[in-house]
């Protein structure tokens, strides 16, 4: 893969010093690009990518481009966009079709069909590096030795059938650290959830053979687990051997109960993720079911940016490339429409995995019954955020007559504070939009200032805001937006718990930050007795006021200052718990979390180590005697 030669051309200007744009621009590029596979780039006059495009034959693709007649709106608006082009050579359409997805998800151009949740699965592994395999949720990169089981749509799905297997199969959960150090049972033990292999109650092979077992009941095998287990019961039972059969019940009821979790179970497709697309109102919903084990291990509905006037196919084909650009795919995929280089698709997603994937669009049989299933969910998932919507559009239109703004606001940002007598002081913000709440925009802020008197709420709120106003200046033009959500960077309207003298305090730190924009602040004070209904609401220019007592605005309002003071208080409970319990080996540089396992397995605990002289510090395992002496002069400095 490499660039290809740029056009030797400079960027052309018009005749008033603005940069040219347009298919002339296009044509300019054309002349030099080779009848090779590649990606294609098209950049706008601010410098932002606003199309990514993969070819087979560039010089032929972006000809395409050279001209506004034969193209869909949508494309003549990309041409006339366009003031610059970067290409990238790739020796195969497959390698340009995966970095096509790369590049889509990486810059987020405004005319792609985008991803909008790329959210993580989990998983369900069973580690195989010790001699005692553990059993495990499991999220991110696959680093770890082991056997890795999913995805699952939900963590209480991997949650819930993690109790079930621990039951079942009686393999242990804890962290190899704990497992060394303990000399009898743990609780785990106790209610029947785990074998006990870390002192010696399970022979290393018996222990394996259970490992074995659920390997092979995740792979699919569930019917030969049961049987054996069925087997083994009715022989202990014939022994006599009560205790045993009692509990090799327990385990089979177990595996029932995961068994009976799964809606829609498959009997004859082992491994595959289905999806099945739905368009309403210009709006679009793929949803996704996994399919391992002949079980149907969850779904999850994703809406995707797409411009309303592409198909269902051609939003389907990118979204299924950009779902897998850093997911591992199955052995088979079903589709509920026909897309477009179906078996392109299939060989790049082969290549990305290292075995063969196949791509179908089932007629019949039990197939197409999975696939009408997903579809019915699309439909009635992308019927509910609809009318989620309408609502939240006419919340938002109400929000605009309350507080006299000139258009309904497209994002709201809510502040709050929290702390106790001033210690580990956050200040947080939520954020609103057309689809209602928008977490993926929340922030908080650590109070920094060493100056503040402890409990200054105006204090914190001028920090706070001076940070993300200062920085939204600088970083984030006035009519800037996330090109994957459609949400503007600047609000257009500022809620801030508080009366009169927040308010003022607030407007006076934004004033003196002479932003781009002029910001609508409003403040809303509790009521008599802080009863929900009566809160006063100050803004610059009017009296204060009231909304009526059942006003949907009021409510909405009412919410939104709740879900703030909700998210505040959660962050500064996080922080304090993490002060609580943080180790002092902690604050010692160049001790990780391998030395301080070394060092807590050796001494037992933090403070057997800051008692320890240099020579038990150096007897350490892995203990330098520079890392020695640097851990003995951080305990015994002078304070």
């Amino acid at each position: 893969m490499s660039d290809s030669p740029a056009p030797t051309h400079d960027k052309k200007t018009d005749t008033e010093g603005q940069q040219e744009t347009g298919p002339d621009v296009i044509r300019a590029f054309v002349k030099n690009l080779p009848s090779a596979p590649g990606v294609y780039r098209m950049i706008d006059t601010s410098g932002h990518v606003i199309y990514v495009g993969k070819a087979r034959n560039l010089k032929s693709r972006v000809n395409n481009y050279t001209r506004y007649e034969g193209n869909v709106v949508r494309t003549q608006r990309m041409i006339a966009a366009t003031a610059h082009m970067e290409f990238v050579r790739t020796k195969t359409e497959a390698e340009a079709l995966l970095l096509e997805a790369n590049m889509i998800k990486r810059l987020r151009p405004r005319y792609n069909v985008l991803l909008r949740d790329d959210k993580t699965f989990p998983y369900i592994l069973i580690a195989r590096d010790h001699d005692a395999p553990q059993l495990l949720k499991h999220r991110g990169a696959r680093r770890r030795k082991g056997d890795y089981f999913g995805p699952f749509a939900s963590a209480t799905a991997v949650e819930r059938t993690l109790a079930a297997l621990q039951k079942a199969f009686l393999l242990r959960n804890c962290s190899d650290s704990y497992f060394s150090g303990r000399t009898r049972p743990c609780l785990q033990h106790q209610i029947k959830r785990c074998s006990a292999p870390c002192t010696g109650l399970i022979s290393t092979a018996d222990y394996a053979r259970l490992v074995e077992d659920a390997r092979a009941f995740l792979a699919g095998r569930s019917k030969s687990v049961q049987r054996q287990l069925s087997d083994e019961m009715n022989k202990a039972a014939e022994g006599l051997d009560f205790e045993r059969a009692a509990l090799l019940r327990d385990r089979l009821s177990a595996l029932a109960l995961i068994l009976s979790h799964g809606d829609m179970s498959a009997k004859t497709v082992e491994e595959a993720d289905i999806f099945a697309i739905d368009q309403q109102a210009g709006r679009f919903c793929v949803q996704v079911f996994f399919y391992r084990a002949f079980q149907n291990w969850g779904n999850h509905a994703f809406h995707p940016r797409a411009s309303a006037d592409l198909s269902k196919a051609d939003v389907l084909g990118p979204f299924v490339m950009q779902f897998y650009e850093s997911r591992t795919p199955p052995k088979q995929i079903l589709l509920s429409h026909e897309i477009d280089e179906r078996e392109l698709i299939a060989e790049a997603l082969s290549a990305r995995a290292g075995r063969k994937v196949s791509i179908l669009v089932p007629k019949r049989g039990e197939k197409v019954e999975l696939v009408e299933h997903a579809t019915t969910n699309a439909r009635e998932a992308l019927g509910r955020l609809l009318a989620e919507t309408a609502t939240q559009k006419t919340l938002l239109e109400g929000v605009k007559t309350a507080f006299n703004l000139e258009a309904s606001p497209r994002r709201i940002e809510i502040y709050d504070n929290s702390h106790i007598s001033g210690t580990n002081a956050v200040g947080a913000m939520v954020v609103a939009g057309s689809e209602g709440l928008s977490k993926k925009h929340y922030r908080t802020f650590n109070i920094k200032s060493k100056d503040l008197t402890p409990g200054d709420d105006f204090a914190m709120m001028r920090e706070v805001l001076t940070r993300r106003f200062s920085r939204l200046a600088k970083e984030s033009a006035p009519e800037a937006e996330d090109q994957a959500t459609g949400m503007p960077d600047w609000p257009d309207l500022l809620l801030i718990d508080g009366g009169k003298g927040q308010l003022s305090a607030v407007q006076q730190v934004l004033a003196e930050l002479n932003l781009p924009r002029e910001v609508t602040i409003v403040g809303i004070a509790k009521g008599e007795e802080r009863d929900a209904g009566r809160e006063t609401f100050h803004q610059r220019g009017r009296k204060a006021f009231m909304l009526p007592a059942r006003d949907p605005v009021l409510y909405y309002v009412q919410r939104l200052r709740d879900e703030a003071h909700r998210f505040a208080i959660g962050t500064h409970r996080a922080r304090r718990k993490k002060d609580f319990i943080k180790n002092p080996l902690d604050e010692i540089e160049g001790i990780g979390p391998a030395r301080k396992r070394v060092l807590l397995n050796h001494f037992g605990s933090a403070k057997a180590v800051s008692r320890a002289g240099l020579a038990d510090l150096t007897a350490a395992s892995g203990i330098s005697k520079q890392m020695a002496q640097k851990i003995y002069d951080h305990f015994n400095r002078p304070d």
